[in-house]
């Protein structure tokens, strides 16, 4: 391994330390946390790793990755099985209100595992006769058993209140219906609309088949599947060991665990010890602990779901002077910039005037090529399946031919949902590393995002329903909080009403028209009808203005949600939205150097010469160019005139299509375009106050 430094022989003593247990914490030295030091938290990410080989031991045989899948599979299954059969007996209210109450049959706490929490109401987990199943493998059963009971009691109170408060026309709430939901709700008004209809459309969707309202959630929904997936993070050393490789700390991990030899082992010896060493991703801190993982087989792999906990800096919810803000858009999925407050008496809210953008247009134009494939797909699917079904009902065999074209469609729409899925897993991480990148070249703490969750994609027509559908928001949100708190970066949501319409500058209401630079039709431009302000931009660029200084101007009305353990602004306070207008900041022209050198233009045409210039080759002076166009030929098209144009004709260039940067490795999509990230240094002073606000500088979109 060579010669290691003063850092990285530190690095692995840590190392070293946390894998024989100088960390350890619980039963059995399988869970462990990070200390952490003033100003820091602990965060805990996962990454996924692929196991390729493994060492049996008892036997010493060596594993492929093929004999792991089987092996792994064996106790997925089995796990399934056990939880699903835990999952189905106590689909009741009943039960799930007992589980959410946190309190036992005796009147004491339930502790935070699912699997000690079902052991202490007596739900007992039913293994088939002749299979010997260790206590932790029931363990794991119950604990995935748990936590789908957990998570089901949410949807359960959410529906009991729409029930409750069930009205004449579901499809139209009075304000009287929506107050009254409001108070019912356990969350109050805070719970997401677009949540609220959908739990309302599968209401109705059962009153219309039944004829009745159902009594509860379990009535609306069956009783969910436990995931084919092995939780490790409910066992102890006896079945489960995690560490670090001892001969590369850095990048390589060894996991211990006791597999079955057997679909069904019938004993003890059936459950043998395997020894998998699997390779860290890249992005894995040297110094993370490791946390035992999650088991998964996809498609004919073993999948290692390995979560990491680090002390990360503690992002703050108030105390910003400095943020960035974005708005979602189509054609533009990202528009933002930075914003700054000052330190005046009267604090006022300023921008450097140079916005940002992160245009994947060729991405979702993609993501909706394989969406309108899959569909097609599926159409096909369903006819097949319609053709196979007749025959069977007529007591005919089914057509071999169809059978086998119907298992091909499957798994070719199978493989479209997972590129889809995997472009779309790209897109948000992409997205979330722009946005990152800028708050940190900028020096800001905090993001400032609109919460579009209610944004309902209806009545806009069937394209614009469809990409407002499609975009993958929540995705982003996801990977942009997680990615920005490695940093200390906190990100905020702030309400959207009212970003788009009202201008920045003067909180004067916009005039919305079509871009000057687009001949396509649109309401992307905004105008403001103020004659003292006159601030004219694109939407995107008002709405990001907009954001950032409402979110700047009520930093102390920011909250903790429970629920997510996000930071959100639920309210706005009419006063403060009066007073976050936005200014531009001024310009420091004080000359500090010396000017720098411009370029030199290039030289004139010698056709036609100038006037009174004799060329080497004419002794006659130049003159003007002829009036008129250049003439051409009916049938024989120069290579300077391609086509037949008219003399006012505006040509389209015929230059080829060349993204910028994708080319040379920018970027994870060739047809994704981003502003280059720059650092954007405040001026130690705050800025001069202009003689008229509104115009003190203009952002323009580009």
């Amino acid at each position: 391994m060579g010669v290691r430094n003063s850092y990285e022989s530190l690095v692995v003593d840590v190392i070293v330390g946390l894998s024989r247990g100088e960390a350890r914490e619980g039963e059995g030295g399988v869970r462990r946390r990070v200390v952490v030091g003033e100003g820091e938290v602990q965060q805990v990410a996962a990454a996924c790793a692929r196991a390729l080989r493994g060492v049996d031991v008892v036997s010493g045989e060596q594993l492929g990755e093929a004999a792991l899948v089987e092996r792994a599979g064996w106790l997925t299954a089995l796990v399934g099985s056990l939880a699903a059969g835990v999952v189905q007996e106590h689909w009741n209210g009943p039960d799930l209100a007992r589980l959410a109450s946190g309190v036992d049959l005796v009147g004491a706490s339930l502790p935070s595992q699912g699997w000690m929490a079902l052991r202490r109401l007596g739900w007992s987990v039913t293994i088939p006769e002749g299979v010997y199943v260790p206590d932790r493998v029931v363990r794991i059963a119950q604990e995935q058993a748990g936590r789908v009971l957990r998570s089901a009691w949410w949807r359960a109170e959410i529906t009991a209140a729409l029930l409750a408060t069930w009205p004449a026309d579901p499809a139209r709430r009075t304000v009287a219906d929506w107050e009254a939901l409001g108070t019912a709700l356990p969350e109050g008004p805070v719970v997401a609309t677009g949540v609220l209809l959908a739990r309302t459309r599968q209401i109705a969707a059962f009153q219309a088949r039944h004829r009745r309202l159902p009594a509860g959630l379990t009535e609306c929904e069956q009783a969910p599947g436990a995931d084919g997936q092995v939780v490790l993070a409910a066992v102890d050393k006896q079945l489960a060991t995690l560490e670090r490789c001892p001969q590369d700390p850095f990048r390589n991990a060894v996991l211990t665990v006791r597999l079955p030899a057997r679909p069904a082992p019938a004993c003890r010896a059936d459950w043998r010890p395997v020894r998998i060493r699997f390779r860290l991703p890249p992005h894995v801190p040297a110094t993370a602990v490791l946390c035992p993982p999650t088991l998964r087989v996809r498609q004919g792999r073993l999948l290692l779901d390995v979560p990491y906990a680090l002390a990360v800096p503690k992002p703050e919810r108030a105390g910003h002077r400095t943020a960035v803000a974005f708005d979602w858009g189509l054609n533009t999925l990202l528009t933002g910039g930075t914003l700054h407050l000052t330190t005046e008496r009267q604090p006022r809210v300023v921008t450097d005037g140079h916005p940002v953008y992160f245009r994947a247009a060729g991405v979702l134009a993609k993501a909706d090529r394989l969406r309108i494939l899959g569909e097609y797909i599926g159409a096909r699917i369903d006819r097949l399946r319609v053709l196979i079904t007749s025959r069977q009902e007529r007591g005919m065999r089914p057509n071999p031919w169809l059978v086998g074209k119907l298992a091909v469609l499957q798994t070719e729409r199978d493989c479209v949902a997972r590129r889809r899925a995997r472009l779309n897993v790209a897109l948000a991480k992409a997205a979330a590393g722009f946005m990152t990148d800028h708050a940190i070249a900028a020096g800001a703490r905090v993001i400032y995002l609109e919460d579009l969750r209610d944004m309902q994609a209806r009545g806009k027509g069937r394209t614009l329903n469809t990409r407002l559908s499609q975009t993958v928001r929540g995705a982003i949100v996801t990977q942009l909080r997680h990615q920005a708190a490695v940093h200390g970066i906190a990100v905020v949501i702030v309400p959207p009403r009212g970003t788009s319409k009202y201008c920045p500058r003067c909180l004067t209401a916009f005039r919305h028209h079509k871009a000057p630079n687009d001949p396509r039709a649109g309401w992307a431009w905004a105008t403001c009808p103020n004659d003292a302000c006159g601030y004219s931009t694109g939407r995107d660029n008002a709405a990001w203005q907009r954001i950032g200084a409402r979110g700047l101007t009520h930093q102390h009305k920011t909250s903790l949600d429970r629920t997510s353990k996000t930071f959100v602004i639920r309210r706005v306070v009419e006063a403060l939205d009066r007073a976050s207008r936005v200014q531009g900041q001024t310009r420091d022209r004080t000359k500090s150097g010396p000017t720098a050198k411009r370029p030199v233009p290039g030289k004139r045409r010698r056709v036609p010469a100038p006037p009174n210039n004799r060329t080497p080759t004419r002794a006659r002076p130049g003159g003007k160019r002829p009036a008129g166009r250049t003439s051409t030929h009916p049938t024989h098209r120069g290579q300077r005139c391609p086509r037949q144009q008219g003399p006012t004709t505006i040509g389209t260039p015929a230059r080829p299509h060349r993204p910028d940067g994708a080319r040379l490795g920018a970027g994870f999509h060739r047809h994704a375009h981003t502003t280059p990230t720059r650092g954007q240094p405040w001026p130690s002073h705050p800025p001069a106050r202009s003689r008229t606000p509104g115009i003190a500088q203009e952002t323009q979109a580009d």
